[in-house]
């Protein structure tokens, strides 16, 4: 699928368009928008770890705020996943540390940047209000 057709679709919790085997789907709310790859073939885009919630936004298009570049010294990218915590990654010690200093900290709370989706299926994630630093950066969201 390419970045244009991802940028289009929006995610319908109540009917979501059914997924390949192999494949996995990041929804990023509350915009709804959401990027379908086949895991282990995300190009790397140079921010985060590979296949992260970061890496994939960058892959797509889709703004997630990261001021250290995604090297796990900030909480900019803070993300609180809501749905597929179980096909991610385990929280190492270093993202541990760090999202403690995060604004609004949850349980389900993670740095996109260290997140890294492991195993196919879908997972949500919300970017919180106070984190959506769309102007001050210059990523005005895209019009419909």
């Amino acid at each position: 699928m390419s970045k244009t057709e991802t940028e289009t679709k929006k995610y319908d919790p109540a009917n979501p368009e059914p997924l390949a085997e192999g494949m996995v789907r990041v929804v990023f709310m509350p915009e709804g928008r959401f990027a379908d790859f086949e895991k282990g073939k995300l190009p790397y885009a140079h921010h985060g770890k590979p296949e992260s919630i970061l890496d994939v936004a960058e892959n797509f298009d889709i703004f997630l705020d990261h001021a250290c570049g995604g090297n796990c010294a900030c909480t900019t990218c803070h993300v609180v996943v809501r749905q597929g915590a179980e096909l991610m990654n385990e929280m190492n010690d270093d993202e541990a540390d760090r999202i403690e200093t995060a604004a609004d900290l949850q349980l389900a709370s993670r740095l996109g940047c260290m997140a890294v989706v492991e195993k196919p299926g879908t997972v949500v994630v919300e970017i919180p209000s106070w984190n959506r630093n769309y102007v001050s950066e210059g990523h005005a969201p895209k019009k419909e």
